[in-house]
């Protein structure tokens, strides 16, 4: 497969990613943000919108294997199709879910099967932009828990010590993930807009 260069913008839950993406969709710049968060979700591509609840969905047993399979194949294409067919010139920067999909549901026993190996057969990026958020700050920023889905923590209800578990875990397999690459890391502590400055130094650099 050839494709044009790409970032991806990596981090745990809460880290901050979707306000990221939509400070820098809202530039006109050389970058191109990419994600199936709805504000950013083509209205062609509609059918990505269900993909984070049905996953949920998965995981609390109410989807069949086969269902979420055939859903995280959907993802893979979808990937693939925005880095193939972004528009010359500018730079695509994908979203978490490059790699955080493969982490979770390895996490968390969710299913796998062929998906996994076509997601790992595309292209890999030049360059990982990780946002690096402690696991206290996650939690308060998401209302104490109260914003949480199933796919955010350990066990079937949601609290600090499960979330912080997780978080821990997630950001060691994303790292591993991505194990090889070059990865800037940005910490956590700015405002979005100096947040998307400091991700646009990184991939200029």
């Amino acid at each position: 497969m050839s494709a044009p260069d790409f970032w991806v913008l990596l981090g745990t839950d809460y880290c901050g990613k979707s306000s990221v993406l939509a400070e820098l969709a809202a530039r006109t710049g050389p970058v191109q943000p990419m994600s199936y968060d709805p504000a950013l979700l083509p209205g062609d591509y509609g059918a990505l919108a269900a993909l984070p609840n049905a996953l949920g969905a998965a995981r609390a047993g109410r989807h069949s294997p086969e269902y979420v399979m055939a859903l995280l194949n959907v993802a893979v294409a979808y990937l693939w199709d925005r880095v193939a067919t972004a528009p010359p010139g500018r730079t695509p920067l994908l979203d978490s879910y490059y790699y955080k999909i493969l982490v979770k549901c390895r996490l968390l026993g969710l299913p796998g099967g062929p998906w996994q190996g076509h997601w790992r057969s595309l292209p890999r990026p030049v360059g990982v932009i990780f946002l690096d958020v402690p696991p206290g700050t996650a939690w308060l920023r998401s209302g104490g828990g109260a914003l949480l889905n199933a796919m955010e923590h350990y066990g079937p209800t949601a609290g600090e010590e499960s979330f912080t578990r997780f978080q821990r875990d997630l950001r060691t397999g994303l790292l591993d993930e991505v194990r090889g690459l070059r990865v800037e890391h940005v910490p956590a502590g700015q405002g979005i807009a100096a947040t998307a400055d400091h991700v646009l130094r990184a991939m200029k650099e």
